[in-house]
């Protein structure tokens, strides 16, 4: 049997715990849906609330830098998702963030009037992609494949893949360099949703040849609650026009002039009014992130998850395990399936044990290294065999 308090005493990432405020009691496991609270955050809100608000008034947005806000956060994701420098930014949801990269990407590819996605697809990308196909009334339509059929449906058609990089029902990792690489072989573009990878997984985006990567800040980036999203343009795209005008957006917001002139760079893919208070509780969650090694983020990830499916398959046998056992494309969480999975959900959450539910019977745990311990797994295996 795995000596898990041993290994919570090796932990190099032990001391992050202490960055955040978990109630106790409680066994955190939906990480991956909702970050836990930063302790920095509180102290965080209330100084742009009472002084730079409060005091300050409209004079911050220049004397406290909320004006660079969207940058600035938007630069340290960046960093974290291996972006090119000067081509992230923070703001808007990750719906409104697709939108933007969709329609710019359709527009780099105007003879062409398909976007290729698998069926698993995050569902929200999916409505945009089809409302937007819908409102363009130019014949463009959304077309599946099964992932390991992708390559091989990228035809003169395609315009753009559009991916989310890990599935947000099995944790499944999606190879990114090699289905964009396969993308621009076919003279297609490629978008890929970022939201359950982002301060779980080491990104280079850049460096894969991604054209465009969305996201949201309320998951392993731990931002709260309906925190703002990003969206990252590679450089070679930031030129286009922007298909969401917004004053933000312009070249000199506060020339309030009648005709919009693109700013330069990724600041055109700015909209409407940063949201202030969101992106200052989200900067605290990105500095969090990015203060860890993320190399030593994915070893215990890949850890965590790989005991826990090793236990599930020797303690658990009313379960199916719907999480990838090659550590290559397992991302950071791991999913079980059980035809009472809402029941036992519910069990495990009446004893503090708090996962994620999803239909029909998939119990889905999110592994956040930087706030889950090892003993922690010990109580939620012994749970669950108890719940079966």
């Amino acid at each position: 049997m795995t000596d898990f308090d041993t290994l919570d005493r090796a932990d190099p990432l032990g001391s992050f715990r202490d960055a955040f405020d978990l109630p106790p009691g409680i066994i955190y496991l939906d990480g991956n849906s909702l970050g836990p609270l930063p302790k920095a955050t509180r102290a965080r809100l209330a100084d742009v609330i009472d002084r730079e608000w409060g005091r300050d008034l409209i004079g911050s947005w220049t004397r406290n830098g909320w004006m660079e806000l969207p940058l600035r956060v938007g630069g340290k994701i960046g960093r974290l998702i291996g972006a090119a420098p000067d081509s992230t930014l923070a703001g808007d949801s990750t719906s409104v963030n697709l939108f933007k990269a969709l329609a710019t990407a359709l527009a780099l590819r105007p003879e062409r009037r398909v976007i290729l996605t698998e069926p698993g697809n995050f569902p929200t990308d999916r409505y945009i992609a089809e409302g937007l196909a819908a409102l363009l009334g130019r014949g463009h339509r959304l077309r599946e494949a099964e992932a390991e059929d992708l390559p091989a449906a990228l035809d003169d058609q395609v315009a753009v893949l559009l991916l989310t990089h890990v599935d947000y029902r099995s944790g499944r990792m999606l190879d990114m360099a090699r289905l964009t690489a396969a993308a621009h072989a076919a003279g297609a573009l490629a978008i890929w949703d970022l939201s359950h990878s982002a301060g779980a997984v080491p990104l280079a985006i850049a460096a894969d040849g991604a054209d465009f990567a969305v996201g949201c800040g309320y998951k392993f980036l731990n931002g709260g609650p309906g925190a703002p999203g990003y969206l990252s343009i590679a450089p070679r795209h930031q030129d286009a026009p922007a298909p969401l005008a917004g004053w933000m957006g312009h070249a000199d917001p506060f020339a309030f002039a009648p005709a919009y002139r693109p700013g330069a760079g990724i600041a055109r893919a700015g909209v409407g009014t940063p949201a202030i208070l969101g992106l200052a509780a989200l900067e605290v969650g990105v500095d969090l992130a990015l203060a860890a090694d993320m190399a030593a983020v994915r070893e215990k990830s890949l850890r965590m998850s790989g005991l826990f499916l090793q236990h599930a398959a020797a303690r658990l046998p009313g379960f199916a395990i719907a999480t990838p056992a090659d550590p290559a494309v397992r991302a950071s969480q791991v999913c079980l399936r059980h035809p009472r999975a809402a029941a036992i959900m519910q069990q495990l959450a009446a004893r503090g044990i708090i996962g994620d539910f999803r239909p029909p019977d998939v119990l889905r745990f999110g592994i956040t290294p930087l706030t889950l311990r090892y003993a922690e797994l010990g109580e939620v295996l012994a749970a669950l065999a108890e719940a079966a």
